[in-house]
Parts: C-alpha cells; structure tokens; sequence
C-alpha cells in the first residue's frame, strides 16, 4: 500500500516527476541529452534489477524447503565473490565513461543555427568566454529570482541596464538561437527550471549560476516551469514560462519593446519638466507672502505698544 501510495503521488505530481519514467525532452538539444544519458542508466538499472531478482526467485523456488531436505552449508564462494566485485566495479566504470563523454554536450552550448536570429555584434554576451558557444555568440539575458517572480533583462550594445529590455514571468526567445542565461537571486535562495529546456540552475544572493539552451525551428511555443527550491509561503505560485517565437517575431517583439521603453522615458522626463515648474511657480507664489508678512510684524508691534500705553493711561 505505501508503494503504491507513492506511486500515486509521483504520477499525479505533474512537472515534478518530468515525465512518467524520465526527464521531459524536445526543446533543446540539452535537455535530448539529458534525456539520453537517463535512458542509458535506466537501461542498465533494469538489466540489473531483472538479473537480481531473477537470482533471487530462482534461488527461492530451487532451494525452498522440502520434506526430509537438508540445507547445505557453504562459506564463502571466491570466485563469485570475485566476479560479482567485479562486475559492479565494471558497471560503473561503464556508466562513468559515459557520463563524462555525454557531460561536455550537455554543459557545453551549441552555436546557434544558420537560421536563426542574427545577434547584433555590439549586443552583450555571457561574461566568462567558457560558458559561450564555439563560434562565440549567444542571446545573454540576465534572469533574476525574488519573492515570487522571475524578472528578465535583455542586452543591448551599452552598458547602461536601465534602458534595458525587461519582462516578468515569461521570457521570450527566438528558435534556432543559443539562449545563455546568467542566473541569480535578488533576496533568497530560488531554483530556475524549464524542464524541456535542461536541468535546473540554482539562484542563489551574492552568486551567478549559468546554463543555456537552443529551442529548435519548428518548435515555436510556450514552454512552462516552476522554481524547483521552496523560496517560501507562496514558492507554489513562481512560475515561469518560455515563449520561443520565429527571429522575425522576436526582433519585432523586441522593437516593440524598446519602443515602449523610449515612450516611458520620455514621459517620465516630461514628468520631472512639468513636476519642477510646479515646484519654481509654488516657490515663486509663496515669496510676496513671505515678504508681506514681514512688513506688517513691525506694524503689529507698534498697535500694541499704543495699546498698552492707553490702557495704562486709563489705569492712573
């Protein structure tokens, strides 16, 4: 019952578990190997476990006990104890192999395709020459995690990020394009993860984490994920989606965006304009009062210096 209770859980618990028996796959090349690497595993796992209980079914029906039987008693058994050492310690030296063949390619980003959208020269790519394809271009957007949303930078061709591109909650890419994403946290610890789109990076304050993917012609969509590491009350509700569109549909996209952003300056600057003429006419209005004030304290004096005079004189 406690299986099968499990079982349940795992079925019913939707991204979490990725896919019924291994990690989701078909966004990125990436994640094809990731998914690649699992089945291997698996595949090994379960010549393992068949041999395994098969031994142990055979053993339990051959040798069970019989009327008038008597169990033979060994101890020890060298060249089985050899063979099965060194059958597991052959085993993992296989699986290592090739883990550490397949790891570069799951690390390592691929150069973008022939078609996909051409990064202008001038636009930032990731910091660290490693974490860049071959060829040295890639799409470097800066994913930041804080309670509970994803907030997304885009590069452009100077330095200055307030006039960058931002978005929150969905990141939008183009197809056949390398996406290198520097990954961090504004507040506490948090877990970026799209599960077509590769393994999960952490996001962690005061830390970069770094991974990537490429989102193939033809798979245009909406890609969905969830922050992997509970941030808190609400962890449930930081969500994250992917919009991989066509390049003419991203540089479209991404027109449209500075230009709103261009649009949001110039009105902030025409706020600012009209805010400190506000502030000069208020100062300049409040000035004759000032000075009128002024003028009329000695006036005032004098009216109660007569005043306390003749109340005097009335006195005596």
């Amino acid at each position: 019952m406690i299986a099968l209770a499990i079982g349940l859980t795992l079925v019913s618990a939707g991204p979490a578990s990725a896919s019924f028996w291994a990690p989701q796959s078909g966004g990125s090349p990436n994640a094809d190997r990731i998914h690649t690497l699992y089945a291997v595993v698996f595949a090994v796992g379960v010549v393992i476990f068949i041999a395994v209980f098969g031994a142990l079914v055979y053993a339990m029906v051959k040798f069970r006990a019989r009327p008038g039987a008597v169990a033979e008693q060994l101890h020890g058994n060298t060249r089985l104890e050899i063979g099965w050492t060194a059958g597991a310690a052959g085993i993992v030296l296989i699986l290592g192999i090739v883990t550490f063949l397949m790891l570069p390619g799951i690390r390592n980003p691929d150069n973008s395709d022939a078609d996909g959208w051409a990064i202008p020269a001038g636009y930032q790519t990731a910091k660290d020459k490693e974490l860049l394809p071959e060829d040295g271009k890639s799409l470097n957007i800066d994913v930041n995690g804080q309670q509970y949303a994803w907030r997304f930078t885009y590069p452009d061709a100077d330095r200055d990020r307030q006039n960058n591109v931002q978005a929150y909650e969905e990141m939008v890419v183009p197809t056949g394009t390398t996406v290198t994403l520097d990954i961090r946290s504004s507040d506490v610890g948090h877990a970026w993860w799209i599960p077509k789109l590769g393994g999960k990076a952490d996001a962690l304050p005061g830390y970069t984490n770094h991974t990537w993917f490429k989102i193939p012609r033809g798979k245009e969509g909406v890609y969905v994920g969830q922050c992997a590491e509970l941030c808190g009350r609400n962890h449930a509700n930081m969500t994250a989606r992917v919009r991989a569109v066509t390049p003419e549909q991203f540089t479209q996209w991404l027109a449209s965006q500075k230009s709103s952003l261009a649009q949001a300056g110039v009105a902030a600057d025409e706020f600012r304009e009209q805010q400190a003429k506000n502030d000069a006419a208020a100062a300049a209005a409040q000035a004759p009062e000032a000075e009128g004030s002024e003028t009329q304290t000695p006036e005032a004096s004098t009216s109660s210096d007569d005043a306390e005079s003749a109340a005097g004189a009335a006195q005596r």
